[in-house]
Formats: C-alpha cells, structure tokens, sequence
C-alpha cells in the first residue's frame, strides 16, 4: 500500500522533513518505488501516488511531470489505464494458458493475450497450494484466472512471476473441426474448417472411425497419424450437426469457440418455478408512460424510457428523464444454477441466423422482456438533468411498470420527421416530444464533454429462408437511435456514480488512452499527410476529433479514420476504475443490459444492495473477487466477438462463392508484408491478396506510410486506398477470400524512385501470379 506522506517508516521516501525543500526523486528511484509497489499489491501508481510517496508538492510537481513523460517516451515505464508500469508487467490478476512444465515439473503458464511490443511474453510459475473443493487439478492446454506476482528473486532464465490458480474455466476439448465427406469410391475425407489444422488441406477418416457421420455434416475429429507421406487419418469423435441446416455457420462458430448453447437441467428448473414479480417493496411506476425504443426484429425489450418538463422554476428549460431497466436480478440469485450458467456464458451471442443467449427464453423474451400493458419489474433511475444537459441530481428506484408501447427507432424518428404512423400518433405530444427535447439538452453536455466521434458505418446481413444471403445492407443512422444511446450512457454513468458514493464494489467499464507506442505511429503516419502531431503528445478525444475534421472531405479522410480507429485500446471490464477515454468519462459502467450481459447483472445487484432494495443483492464480495469475475467476462466478450465476426465472414464467402471471376470496388483495410487487406465496398466483406500476385517487382512495406511501394515503379497501394480487385478464391467454410488487383490498379506517386522499405515479396512467375503456396489462409487484421 501507497503510505501519506508523513507517515512513512525511516528510510521510506516522504520520511524525511517535508518543512526543508527536497530534492526531485532520480529516475532510477522512481523506478525502484514503481517496481516495489506492483511486486507487493496491485494498487494503482500515477503521478498523484508518486508525488505523495516523495512529498512532492507545488510547482515541483512540474518537474516530476516532466521527469515521468522521459521515462515514458524512453521507454521505460508506460502508460496503460492511466497508471504508469515498468514495461511488459502483468495486471494483478490476468486470464493465462498453462503451456508446459519446467524441469522441476512445476506447472508454467503465459498470459492468453499479450501485446509483442511489451517485449517477451512473460512466464509465470504456478504454486498449486491448497485446492479449493470441487477445484480440478490444472494440466498443460488449461486455461484459468491467475493472481500473479513478480518473482523478484528468479534468476535471468526463470519465470519472471509467480501465479496461483483463482479459477480454472472447463476444459476445453483439443479437437479439429472439420466437413465430413463420403468418397463414393469407398472410404471418407474431412476437410477442416481452418485450413492451418492441416498441410495438406484435409484428413483422410481412418477405416471404421467414421462413427454415425453423414455427408456434409460438421464433425469433431481426433488427429490419429500426421505423417511425412499421405494425408493425415482421423477418428470422428463427435457429430456436432448436419450443415444442410440453415444454421450451419454459426453452428461452426459455436463448437470452434466452445459457446454453451444448451442450459443444465437445473437452471431450466429454476426458470420453471419463477413467477412474475410483484408489487411488494417496489415503488408503483405502472402509470409512468415508459415505451421501449429497439429495432424492428428485437426479440427482446428490456429498456424503456421516459422524459417530461421539469416545471421546477429554477431549473427552467430543464428536464426529468426515467430510465427503466429489466430486474434480471430478480429471477437470477447469486450462487444459483441459473446465475453459474450466466457467468460461464458473459453475454449472449448474436450471429445473423440465431442467438446464444446468456438467460433462458422464458427469462429474457418472458419475464424480463417488457412488453405493453403487462406489469414487469424493473430497477430505474429518476435523472433530473439541467437546459445545458447536466446532472442536477439522480436516484435509483426498484419499481413495478408497464410499459405504454413498444417502438422501433424506424417508427419514431418517421413520428419525430412528421410523418406519425397510427401507433405514434397518440404518443407524439405526451412522450415522443419531451423524448427529444430531453435528448437535445443531452446532446448539448455530449458537445462539451467532446467524446470520441469516430462514426463508422455498421453493415447487417439480410437472410433467405434457407439461411444464405440475401443482401447486405448498412441501415441509416437515425437521430432515435442516437436518443437511446445517449439515455442509456446516462443511466450507466449514474449506476456508476451511485454505486461509488455509497463506497459499493462494481464492474466498470473501462477503456483505457493509447499507448505510447501507438501515438507515436500515428504521428509518423500524420506527418506523411502534412498534419502534425509532436512524438509523445497525449491525446484527448477532442483532440482526435480535430484530426478527423481536418481530413473530412478530403482524399485523406478514410484512411486517418482507419489508423485513429486503429490506435485506440480495446474497452473491457474491470474492478478498479480507470475511466473510459472514449466516451471521455471519469467513471462509467455497463447497467442497461442485464439480459445480455452478466456485467450489468453484477451492477444490478450491486445497486440493490447498496440502496437496501432487498435481500436479492450483491453478496459481500471484495475488489479481488471482482478483478477475477472481470476479467472472465472480457474474455468470454471478446470470444463471443470473434464467433460473430467470422460467421459473418463464413457466410459472406459463401455468397460470393458464386461469383468467382467477378470484379469488385474495395478499399485497402490493412496492409502487411505479406499482403494487402480488402474490405469490399458493397458487402463489407474482408479478402486477403498476396504480395506474390502485386506485379512483377519487388513490393517494400512501408510501416509507418502503411503501404507498400513498388521498388521500380512505384505503384503504391496504401491504406485507406480504392482498389479494383478480382475475386480469386472463396472458402466458405473457413471464411476466407483471395483477391488479385484488377491491372492498373494502385496509385503511382509524382516523384518516382525506390520505395525505402524492406523487401516484403514479389510475383512468383512460376505460379503466374498465384500464391506461392497455391492455398488460401485466413488472415485478419486486428481490431478494437
């Protein structure tokens, strides 16, 4: 723990007599007390802890700014969260794979998720100690949360930390997924689902280990022989689901990310007894006009919203706003069969043809859904916001509504534009109007508060009746949309607040400033644009929207979107606040979503707890236990992230199957020294085209331009660039597409000379200006 000045031991930096002037700490003692205190807890360190811990006070504070950005732009401490750290340190509790075990036989494990430019992913010794009961013994391939500590006696070839195991999730099962396809001729092959499970594209299915698989089902093989010659042979170990059905890519995207689809039979039982909740210790909300706003396929509805005037006469042009919330909390009790299920899961799934959802059906299209004139509970909070849009005051209520109407954003921005349907008519003087005029107010505190506007087009997949592609389109961006998000931004920061006034534990949201590193290639890039940006700037989101205006309009706008878009942090969940950059908030969490997401579950409860609205609430559960569950949650986040992502994927590639040979408009989305990303302008999909198949020369990548330039001509292809590509390729099942640019494509710059990169690749004639490999691999580029 960070001692107050003064009342530290002899020896301790601020021991001395802070009435003499001190001299500013060194670097190295700065260093040494960053160190120290990430060895022994995992309180955060910032400039404020630092000043306190060497009495620093004043105008001397300048200079141990001044001392800190050095050490930052040198390389020796970083910025993550708004705390500084020694490069390359692991957070207090970090989600690892135990990969192998050392010659002692100790168990050694590896953060899952580690950013190369910290330096070597760290090693960590795991302790097994006492196992809790029911715990099962960790293995190498486990995966689990683990309380870390730095080693400060091992040795230069030893894990830099120790670990003890907090929580080891379920076992996945190592297994390659892959179609199973009879020969006619006799015998079966399974071709993989993710071509780099297999060298030579497919497994040969070992006699008598077919088991009950049928052509064109999705199966689980075991790997039995992999040898120099012939084609591996497998064993099915499990047949996962016929891929005739028109859920056959999210049923991929299921089973290669281990999703729980199906709920035990105790939970089930759980939501069998559970009965619609009512009045008893809620207040009464029921003749509260709330209506939900959500889109025209929504299958759930667990927010609704309400605003009027508020005719208090020192708060002229004020508003009242309610935000009422779906009590998940009430159905789902800590410890429950139904509340494990949730955790395992972190969030519904949401894939183009279905949902994995995180509640039961009965939950949360039922019980938790708020539909007209049916009485539901909800928890919700009475925001009384001023002219100028800021927060007077707020409380939260545990109430019984009902809701007056359910609404798509369609409908009301048609009601909003004048154009009033028969729904919307009688709602648009008594609900819709003070809507947006509370929203206006809202927008004016959004200007002022200047978050981070980076307002990408999102792209929905249309499907038939047989779960192909229809169409793809992008929906418009309407100002109803825009209300809601910004009642519910409101809502989750009052939650926040709340909860930490009456000194309540919760689950922020966290999102965290770029990275140094981050900052200064954005800089490197900006300067080839003419724009500058000083190395070693931080950045506020207003500053970042000035980029993006100076290049609205301009040849330069999509690709600066692309690299902004691309130095900022990934948001996740978190115990300790750190804030959350983009929204450019002090303190912010996830509430309005209970349904879908077991943060807000954990904020929920949290409230009830903290307002004494019953015995249902949060358990006593400390800031450790919280850090843990966080950091399970970002994780099944971010899985359930990528199943979405490459299901799309996986279905866009099979609608272009079709149209091999076809000529596309695109725009370069990444570049690497191995190729050019495209995503394609009229579906959004994302292909890969290989350094080989550019041209007939040489191909330098240029890091920090994000290009590559031809060494002879050069023909420059570069981020954020139009191109014409030819579809080369399509592999549905793997999701993945290989283009060739269409001839004369990529631009060539005024002044002409030998691109300064490194060679990155050139056309294979051999191959006439195929891949050398001849095969398709799924490349990505990364994402926040």
């Amino acid at each position: 723990m960070i001692k107050k000045a003064g009342s530290t031991k002899a020896g301790a930096p601020g021991a001395s007599d802070t009435s003499k002037k001190r001299p500013l700490p060194t670097r190295a003692d700065i260093l040494a007390f960053i160190s120290r205190e990430q060895a022994q807890s995992p309180t955060k360190i910032g400039k404020r802890e630092i000043a306190r811990a060497f009495s620093i006070t004043g105008a001397d504070r300048i200079g141990l700014k001044k001392i800190l950005k050095e050490l930052e732009a040198e390389g020796a401490v970083e910025r993550r969260r708004k705390q500084l750290h020694k490069p390359g340190q692991l957070p207090a509790v970090v989600l690892a794979e135990i990969v192998k075990r050392d010659a002692d036989g100790e168990l050694i494990a590896q953060p899952v998720e580690w950013d190369s430019a910290q330096g070597p992913i760290p090693k960590i010794l795991i302790h097994l100690g006492r196992r809790r009961p029911g715990m099962a013994v960790p293995g190498i391939g486990d995966r689990g949360l683990i309380r870390t500590e730095l080693a400060r006696e091992a040795g230069p070839n030893e894990p830099a930390y120790t670990g003890r195991v907090v929580k080891l999730f379920e076992r996945a099962k190592t297994q390659v997924l892959g179609i199973y396809r009879a020969d006619p001729a006799g015998g079966a092959r399974v071709v993989p689902i993710d071509k780099r499970n297999a060298r030579a594209g497919e497994f040969v299915v070992a006699e008598g280990g077919a088991g009950e698989a049928q052509e064109g089902d999705l199966v689980a093989v075991d790997v039995l022989r992999s040898g120099r010659f012939g084609l591996p042979s497998v064993r099915v170990r499990e047949r996962l689901g016929s891929l005739a059905t028109e859920r056959a890519m999210s049923l991929i995207a299921v089973h290669a990310h281990n999703i729980p689809n199906v709920f035990g039979s105790d939970a089930l039982a759980e939501v069998a007894r559970a009965k619609p909740a009512a009045l008893a210790g809620r207040e009464d909300w029921r003749e509260i006009p709330l209506v939900t706003i959500d889109p025209a396929d929504a299958k759930d509805h667990d927010d609704a919203v309400f605003a009027h005037p508020d005719h208090d006469p020192e708060n002229a042009g004020g508003h009242i706003i309610c935000v009422a919330i779906a009590d998940v909390a009430a159905y789902v009790r800590p410890g429950s069969a139904l509340d494990r299920e949730a955790l395992q899961r972190g969030n519904s799934v949401y894939f183009p043809d279905r949902v994995v959802p995180m509640l039961p059906e009965r939950i949360s299209n039922d019980l938790c859904s708020l539909r007209p004139g049916e009485d539901r509970a909800a928890l919700a909070f009475r925001i009384i916001i001023a002219k100028d849009g800021r927060v007077l005051s707020q409380k939260a209520h545990r109430v019984l509504m009902r809701s007056a109407a359910k609404l798509t954003y369609a409908q009301v921005q048609a009601a909003w534009d004048g154009l009033p349907a028969q729904e919307t008519q009688p709602l648009l003087t008594p609900v819709l109007k003070p809507l947006f005029a509370a929203y206006e107010s809202l927008k004016t505190a959004r200007e002022k508060r200047a978050p981070l506007d980076l307002d990408l087009p999102e792209r929905k997949i249309l499907l038939k009746s047989d779960g192909t592609v229809d169409r793809v389109i992008v929906p418009p961006r309407l100002e109803a949309h825009r209300l809601i998000e910004e009642f519910m931004i409101l809502a989750n920061v009052a939650a926040a607040e709340t909860l930490e006034k009456a000194h309540q534990p919760l689950i922020y949201r966290g999102h965290g400033e770029p990275t140094f590193e981050k900052l200064n290639a954005l800089a490197e890039f900006l300067a080839s644009v003419s724009i500058k940006l000083a190395k070693g700037q931080v950045l506020t989101p207003r500053q970042f929207n000035g980029i993006l205006a100076q290049v609205k309009g301009t040849e330069h706008e999509n690709i600066v979107s692309e690299v902004v878009l691309r130095t900022q942090a990934q948001a996740e969940y978190v115990a300790e606040n750190y804030g959350h950059f983009g929204l450019h908030l002090r303190r912010y969490a996830h509430f309005t979503s209970p349904i879908r997401r077991y943060a807000d579950l954990i904020v929920h409860r949290a409230l009830i707890r903290a307002q004494h609205f019953g015995g249902d609430g949060l358990p006593e559960t400390d800031i450790a236990q919280l850090a843990e569950i966080a950091a399970q949650i970002s994780a099944t986040e971010r899985r359930a992230m990528a199943a979405e992502r490459e299901t799309v994927d996986r279905l866009i590639a099979q609608f272009l199957s079709e149209q091999i040979g076809g000529t596309f408009e695109g725009r370069i989305s990444g570049v690497t020294g191995a190729g050019l990303f495209v995503k394609l302008a009229d579906t959004g999909a994302d292909g890969f085209i290989p350094i080989a198949t550019l041209g007939e020369e040489y191909f330098g990548y240029e890091e920090s331009l994000h290009a590559l330039i031809g060494r002879r001509s050069g023909i420059t292809h570069r981020l954020g660039d139009e191109i014409s590509v030819r579809l080369v390729e399509a592999a549905p099942f793997a999701g993945a597409l290989r283009f060739e640019v269409v001839s004369g494509a990529g631009s060539r710059p005024q002044r002409q000379g030998k691109a300064k990169g490194k060679p990155a690749g050139r056309r294979d004639k051999r191959s006439n200006g195929a891949a050398p490999t001849g095969r398709l691999k799924k490349l990505r580029t990364s994402t926040i």
